[in-house]
């Protein structure tokens, strides 16, 4: 006997019905005709309902509708679903997966559904709504800073806390007073022994050679060489030394000294790089000891070997001094750009013209030279000092570094500074040989 179908069916169940003869061996489960869902009745405002597509404004499809005793008709298309059971049902079909308040998903086997299986499951259905209502967006101004407030980075100045000043650089990029407050340290330290005290003098070339080794060893590193630099300034100091007591023979002796003891102190660090530092050492050896030995050969000589070096330092200020000025006043025409841009070819005959008309009167003065011959002595100062500061650039070009060192202001660092008289002593030495002759 078949009970009544609490929603108005009086067609038995399905456990009631005899069972067809089915295709497959399962016979729990038969296939029914599928009809379509009548349209469901709308309702202005009923809750829970979901908007159809098409359906006029303000209206609503109502959210579950059944089409018969044993069809579950969903709001979507293709959601009818077999009841062959109560409480039991084949599967959400597909046009209702993901409904929140649909029945029970379950997999093709009957199995409840993960929900990690429909992601979206837990989604709110997205209704469409008026953007009249919506508040329009307004630029606003940038509140403004209270009075009395000062902006970041700044600095109150008071009677007690002066105003930051920067520093005043030239044209040439220099701090010019720091720069002429440092040259004429240096010129004291320089003459002042010399006329007074010449055993000084040497102690302070000694030192200034071992300072300069230490800058270009230092500059050095940044290519990756490590030359040894307790031979270096050990052989500098020796080769100073030797220049100064026993002449050009010496001073040959000394380079030689200098080079094969770096050579014997590397071997203690092993093969790797040794030709790479033994190069960058055998070039400080030459650069800065073996030249500056010509300086110690120019103050021993006999007699006025303390106005020789005046003379030849002379010209190298004036022909420093003189392309400073001019290059800053007509400078228009770059002599080097890939080496040194800031030297131009007006700077070059500002340098030469002052160093030939000092070295003139002075050599006229302090050796009876005539004019002519000491206006060619200035002349050849002038471009080897220019070469002696190219060469530097292009040295500190290869490196990488603007300065040797920062240990002079204004002036970067000492080979900064001895860069042209490195040049300019050995020509001033063979030039003076023969202007002026040694007397013994």
């Amino acid at each position: 006997m078949s009970h009544p179908d609490p929603y108005g069916s009086t067609e038995p169940r399905g456990w009631d019905r005899p069972a067809p003869a089915l295709p497959w061996p399962d016979t729990d489960l038969e296939p029914g005709p599928w009809r379509p869902a009548p349209a469901a009745p709308t309702h202005p405002t009923e809750p829970g309902g979901y908007a159809r597509p098409g359906a006029a404004p303000d209206t609503y499809a109502a959210p579950d509708t059944y089409a018969g005793p044993d069809t579950y008709a969903g709001p979507y298309p293709n959601s009818g679903r077999r009841h062959d059971g109560p409480g039991r049902y084949d599967g959400p079909a597909a046009g209702d997966r993901g409904r929140p308040d649909g029945p029970e998903r379950r997999g093709p086997w009957g199995e409840p559904a993960r929900d990690d299986e429909y992601p979206t499951a837990q989604i709110a259905p997205v209704r469409d709504e008026p953007t009249d209502q919506i508040p329009a967006v307004r630029d606003e101004p940038e509140p403004e800073p209270p009075p009395g407030r000062r902006g970041r980075g700044r600095r109150r100045a008071s009677a007690e806390r002066p105003p930051t000043t920067t520093p005043t650089t030239s044209r040439a990029g220099r701090n010019l007073p720091a720069a002429i407050g440092v040259g004429v340290a240096l010129g004291a330290a320089v003459v002042v022994p010399l006329f007074f005290f010449m055993p000084a003098f040497l102690a302070v070339l000694a030192a200034a050679v071992g300072i300069g080794i230490w800058e270009m060893a230092r500059a050095v590193r940044r290519s990756g060489a490590h030359p040894p630099l307790a031979p270096l300034v050990a052989g500098g100091v020796i080769t100073v030394g030797l220049a100064w007591f026993a002449g050009p023979d010496a001073l040959c002796l000394g380079l030689l000294v200098t080079v094969l003891g770096t050579m014997i102190w590397r071997l203690g660090d092993g093969p790797g790089n040794y030709q790479r530092d033994l190069t960058a050492a055998t070039l400080i050896a030459v650069y800065v000891p073996f030249l500056a030995g010509f300086a110690a050969m120019l103050a021993a000589a006999p007699g006025d070997g303390h106005l020789r070096v005046l003379v030849t330092l002379v010209a190298v200020v004036l022909s420093d001094t003189g392309g400073y000025a001019a290059g800053v006043s007509f400078g228009k025409h770059p002599m080097a750009p890939t080496i040194s841009p800031k030297k131009s070819w007006e700077g070059f005959a500002g340098s030469v013209t002052a160093a030939a008309a000092g070295s003139a009167v002075l050599l006229w003065v302090l050796f009876d030279v005539a004019p002519w011959w000491g206006a060619l002595f200035g002349m050849a100062i002038s471009v080897s000092a220019v070469l002696g500061d190219l060469a530097e650039s292009m040295i500190k070009r290869d490196l990488g570094v603007k300065d040797m060192s920062n240990l002079l202001p204004g002036h970067g660092g000492l080979m900064d500074r001895l860069d042209s008289i490195l040049f300019a002593v050995p020509v001033a030495y063979l030039l003076l040989a023969v202007f002026v002759p040694v007397v013994s």
